[in-house]
């Protein structure tokens, strides 16, 4: 049995940008402009990969052990409002939860205050050599406690 459709899409509960245990800023950019000058919804991706990026490649946090990557294999994003040019948009990160090869992380941009868009991203550990998924270690998930979100 299909589920009833509704009028409404799903909306994800919006959290303020502090409940973010990892937090980064970038600068929109003119080019990130579209024809309605306002920012390019493809470019709202590439702020949340900055915000992935900057979380799991410092090698100081130790998510990312050496031959090994996070891959993303399926991202949502909810498109809340618009940004612009000049300004500079703050990125949100936390991790919702651990599978066994993958990781779900919730994300926000926000400009001037809102937030603009949320996103779900779903990354799998992959082996970079086989590129094949592999286990999260013990170790792995132990570093990762600290930028767990917070429940509720």
């Amino acid at each position: 049995m299909n589920a009833p459709l509704t009028d409404k899409p799903a909306r994800r509960v919006l959290r303020p940008l502090e409940h973010f245990p990892h937090r980064t800023t970038e600068n929109v950019r003119f080019g990130d402009l579209d024809s309605n000058n306002h920012v390019n919804n493809a470019v709202f991706s590439t702020f949340f990969e900055a915000g992935r990026v900057t979380l799991f490649r410092d090698p100081k946090r130790a998510l990312m052990p050496e031959g090994l990557i996070w891959t993303l294999a399926q991202i949502t994003i909810d498109y809340l409002g618009e940004m612009h040019w000049p300004g500079k948009v703050e990125i949100g990160i936390g991790l919702a939860s651990l599978g066994r090869t993958s990781a779900v992380f919730e994300q926000a941009l926000f400009f001037e205050g809102r937030c603009t868009a949320t996103a779900k991203a779903i990354n799998v550990l992959v082996d970079t050599t086989t590129r094949r998924p592999v286990p999260i270690t013990d170790e792995i998930r132990t570093n990762y406690q600290r930028w767990m979100l917070p429940k509720g």
